[in-house]
């Protein structure tokens, strides 16, 4: 098996405390060695072993990539209409998600899954090299399959959330259409997902309908993790830890015992501040989470109506700037954090054995994502051992 050297790396972020200075073992003029898909080693450059090729950083920092746990990609339409109404003057709610509905059940396989590869590759340019993705814009049977199909051809983590809200189709019926999502679309969306999820809110879903889902798709096998305390303060983050779901995602409006319950137990506090920064809304406050001693990582929920951003180094600002996290905070919660919220050991941290996915910046130091937001700084992106972008 070959061997590749990334070589005078600035300053590199290995998550490993063990390898380098603070939580996220900070190496200065750093290697990194790749054989085949994973790390090798990593350490000084003045103890790197020798490698059939060496790449020369050029003093640029790198960061493991980025690890998206949280996106809408299968859909199609956009709802610009509704983002500019939005910043005239009009509320955010859970019932805009009808419109991509609408257009997706409208949209071809082709279209669906180019959609999903164009976003994909957006996020790639700028360090992404672990996403998990959704349906729950299909809402029937039939769409909510394809959704997951189309989405499995492009990511491993892949989620079914037919409970994103009540399909139209049953709106006098919400008992009925919890008992399709538990039964026939269940049965049908099972086979292609690794999780499940549901959107746990006013205009959505309440707490007996969100554990009879979670709980039903526990007993296929599906892995469980919920939208939580988006908009207003409910069930959602403490129903979430008591199935141990492995994130509860928002945390937007917490109680003291919603933040005792995400420190004590295995759930990861997932902030999708993308969301907050398109609908104008509250910001989830990350420095209490993180003070109370919970994990927490960040996400773009990346979708076409409350977060159309895959930028995760714009989340890692927005973090820093308006939820109280330090650059180091942000940048571990971007990559380690994610992976812990998709319960992944090899992603999210340049250790040897890990997948050898890391991002290289046009910048000294990862500080620079949060210094200098909007600036495109990631340069090479290289995944699963081999330079993508």
């Amino acid at each position: 098996m070959s061997s590749t050297a990334i070589t005078h790396i600035g300053s590199l972020v290995t998550n490993d405390p063990s390898l380098g200075a603070g939580p996220i073992g900070l190496i200065e003029d750093a290697t990194v060695v790749i054989e085949g898909d994973r790390v090798a080693w990593v350490g000084p450059s003045g103890s790197a072993p020798a490698a059939d090729t060496v790449h020369d950083a050029g003093g640029r920092a790198a960061i493991p990539g980025f690890v998206d746990s949280h996106s809408h990609l299968v859909f199609g339409g956009d709802r610009t209409q509704e983002f500019n109404a939005r910043m005239s003057g009009r509320a955010y709610s859970a019932g805009g998600i009808r419109t991509t509905v609408a257009a997706t059940r409208a949209a071809t396989d082709e279209e669906l899954s180019a959609n999903v590869a164009h976003y994909m590759a957006e996020a790639l340019r700028q360090g992404t090299t672990t996403f998990e993705t959704k349906s729950g814009y299909g809402l029937t049977v039939e769409d909510e399959a394809r959704a997951l199909r189309i989405a499995a051809g492009h990511t491993d983590e892949v989620t079914y959330l037919g409970a994103h809200i009540v399909s139209p189709d049953y709106a006098e019926d919400p008992a009925g259409y919890v008992a399709l999502v538990t039964g026939p679309m269940l049965d049908a969306c099972a086979p292609h997902a690794r999780w499940i999820d549901v959107f746990c809110e006013k205009g959505a879903f309440d707490g007996d309908q969100a554990r009879a889902i979670l709980t039903a798709g526990k007993e296929r096998g599906l892995l469980p993790r919920i939208h939580a305390n988006q908009l207003s303060y409910g069930p959602g983050v403490q129903l979430g830890v008591e199935l141990d779901a492995a994130s509860a995602d928002h945390c937007t409006h917490l109680t003291d015992a919603d933040v005792d319950a995400l420190a004590q137990g295995n759930t990861v506090a997932t902030l999708l501040p993308g969301a907050e920064f398109s609908t104008r809304a509250e910001w989830p406050d990350a420095r209490r989470l993180l003070d109370a001693g919970a994990t927490v990582a960040l996400s773009t929920d990346c979708n076409p109506g409350s977060s159309f951003t895959s930028s995760m180094p714009f989340c890692i600002a927005l973090a820093v700037r308006d939820m109280k996290m330090t650059p180091d905070e942000a940048i571990w919660s971007a990559t380690a954090g994610g992976a812990q919220a998709l319960r992944r050991t090899d992603v999210g941290r340049l250790t040897p054995g890990s997948r050898a996915d890391l991002a290289l910046l046009d910048a000294p130091s990862h500080v620079h994502l949060a210094y200098r937001p909007g600036v495109p700084l990631i340069t090479e992106v290289w995944r699963a051992g081999v330079r993508a972008v």
